[in-house]
């Protein structure tokens, strides 16, 4: 089988795949046997078509266009694409990625080791659902394990790698046996759905999977693993390329669906938005609506339905009024407006000389400096509780507002609860920038370790700064920047939640409490806003206790998928755009 695998390697790598007649009669002369019929193997989310494995063009773009609602099928390995797409020009299109591949020949192992996880396979329904969750966060399609292709037909395999403390799924891939699952006489494999959660603090998720995928082929006698990777993604190409990965000249082509719709139009107007502006924008255009984006920086664009012309900046419209919105930018309104509607907040008063900022803190112990007017976490420092710490926070919020606030500190967890209608649409709670030891780096190299990871999973919304506030946070904790942390042990270096300053969010829409959810409805009807994030101190988001702190009149929806909070937006916005059930 080597010199038939090595001549069409050599052509497959030059863009002379075989032709189906061609490479039948070569595996014929070798002994060899392609398969009766051709190659596809259901995935759970779609099919992959082996493409050099159909007969002609016509077959292969016919079961292309017999793709199944709901799902994404991708043909690999289309020597001749053009013959493919001339079938059927306005239904399928050449996927804009590349294919890569790993000769096991020129593989290496790692030579770092990555603690605190573990590979395994996916096996029962809380797999799947945990699995699911993460490919829904990364914007991926849930896998229907109903659906696989069964193992001894060549089906698919699914890992998962777990948090070997809290047991939680921080990433997962699939693999797929090209042996088994069309008689691959080059005995290759190729490597799909591929997902880090994108709040994971434990480095080399992504890398560890990869390699244990590698390594679980090699041990089967395989000789590759083929990948297919956006053009564009840079971040994935350099771990691919660190792991000896090259291009490989053949193509990909898939059926036009509403799933795939950016790869085949390309970039619109709205390339340049953020994602809390462009997840609206996306939602609008599926339905018909007329986007026009005014100034994409700063996430502004007109939708028109109808008849009706709303303007926006990201979450905030037209139907919040001045006022609404005033309330919520001078947390001393808000405060006020929150207190006289009966509910809970913490004690405020408006930061002042020296001998009335000691009195605060020696009455309330531990307080949080934050300036009047701020947004993203900026200038807010928490659980002060000493007179230096307070009058060095309040210079550093005064660098956002003059005017700065002093509140007495809550303990408990960060909730965020998104109101949009009136209605409560999602809740999470937002946790601290943390990181976790290796035993080898430093705390300042672990910091911007993690914070790369962070700006890359946000898209470069959320990133850990190293500022004062941080400073203090790992001082507090008995560190330093140069600490070298013991491997395992994890460290807040942050104190606020804000996802802007390298918070993450954990979703507990469906457990929230319905005392949580009715005060946040309630304070939304007291400030008299369509659409607002609440913040509160809670003790748990299924327990009934909780403290506002602050109201947002630009939330970031797109921080809560799958929540549906850009549906639910939309439907305000626009309600007879509302898709039939």
């Amino acid at each position: 089988m080597k010199p038939l695998a090595t001549a069409y390697s050599q052509r497959l790598i030059r863009g002379q795949t075989p032709s189906y007649e061609r490479l039948q009669a070569r595996l014929a002369e070798d002994g060899g046997e392609l398969g009766t019929t051709p190659a596809a193997v259901h995935c759970g989310w779609g099919r992959v078509l082996i493409g050099h494995t159909f007969p002609d063009p016509v077959s292969l773009a016919n079961e292309l266009l017999n793709e199944q609602t709901g799902e994404r099928d991708i043909a690999l390995y289309v020597a001749a694409p053009q013959q493919v797409l001339a079938q059927s020009p306005q239904q399928l299109f050449l996927d804009p990625s590349d294919t890569l591949r790993l000769w096991f020949t020129d593989y290496r192992p790692a030579t770092r080791v990555f603690r605190g996880f573990r590979i395994r396979r996916v096996q029962s329904e809380t797999d799947w659902n945990a699995v699911n969750t993460l490919y829904q966060a990364r914007n991926m399609l849930p896998v229907d394990p109903a659906l696989l292709t069964v193992r001894h037909k060549g089906g698919p395999v699914y890992w998962l790698a777990e948090d070997e403390d809290s047991g939680a799924v921080i990433g997962s891939v699939m693999g797929l046996n090209h042996h088994t699952a069309f008689h691959d006489p080059e005995n290759g494999s190729s490597l799909w759905c591929l997902a880090v959660d994108p709040q994971c603090s434990r480095p080399g998720v992504g890398e560890v999977l990869v390699r244990h995928l590698i390594e679980h082929f090699m041990s089967r006698g395989l000789s590759y693993l083929d990948l297919s990777v956006l053009h564009d993604n840079l971040q994935a190409k350099s771990l691919y390329n660190k792991l000896g990965f090259r291009t490989l000249s053949t193509f990909a082509i898939k059926r036009k669906n509403g799933i795939n719709q950016p790869l085949f139009l390309g970039p619109g107007p709205q390339a340049g938005l953020n994602p809390y502006a462009r997840i609206l924008v996306e939602e609008a255009y599926k339905r018909g609506i007329d986007v026009h984006i005014d100034d994409a920086s700063a996430g502004l664009f007109t939708l028109n339905h109808g008849g009706r012309r709303i303007r926006c900046r990201e979450s905030l419209s037209d139907l919040t009024s001045a006022i609404s919105m005033s309330l919520c930018q001078d947390k001393s309104l808000t405060h006020s407006v929150l207190s006289s509607a009966g509910l809970n907040v913490p004690t405020q008063q408006r930061a002042g000389n020296a001998d009335d900022n000691l009195a605060f803190l020696e009455e309330h112990v531990r307080v949080v400096v934050k300036p009047l007017d701020g947004e993203q976490g900026n200038g807010v420092a928490v659980d002060l509780q000493t007179t230096e710490h307070v009058q060095e926070a309040i210079k550093a919020a005064q660098a956002f507002d003059s005017r700065v606030l002093l509140e007495s500190f809550h303990e408990g967890h960060d909730l965020r609860i998104v109101v949009i209608g009136f209605e409560v649409v999602a809740a999470a709670i937002r946790r601290p920038a943390q990181v976790i030891g290796d035993g080898q780096h430093n705390v300042q190299q672990l910091i911007e370790a993690q914070s790369r990871r962070r700006q890359a999973a946000t898209q470069g919304e959320s990133r850990i700064p190293l500022d004062a506030e941080t400073l203090r946070t790992v001082q507090a904790a008995g560190y330093e920047y140069d600490s070298v942390l013991p491997a395992g042990q994890l460290l807040d270096v942050r104190r606020t939640a804000n996802l802007h300053t390298g918070g993450c969010l954990e979703d507990v829409t469906a457990i929230l409490h319905p005392v949580l959810a009715d005060a946040a409805i309630r304070a939304a009807r007291a400030l008299d806003i369509p659409v607002v994030g609440l913040d509160m101190m809670v003790p748990a988001a299924d327990q009934p206790d909780y403290v506002f702190i602050e109201a947002n009149e630009r939330a970031g929806l797109a921080n809560h998928e799958p929540q549906p909070t850009a549906e639910r937006f939309i439907d305000l916005l626009f309600p007879h755009s509302q898709p039939a059930p």
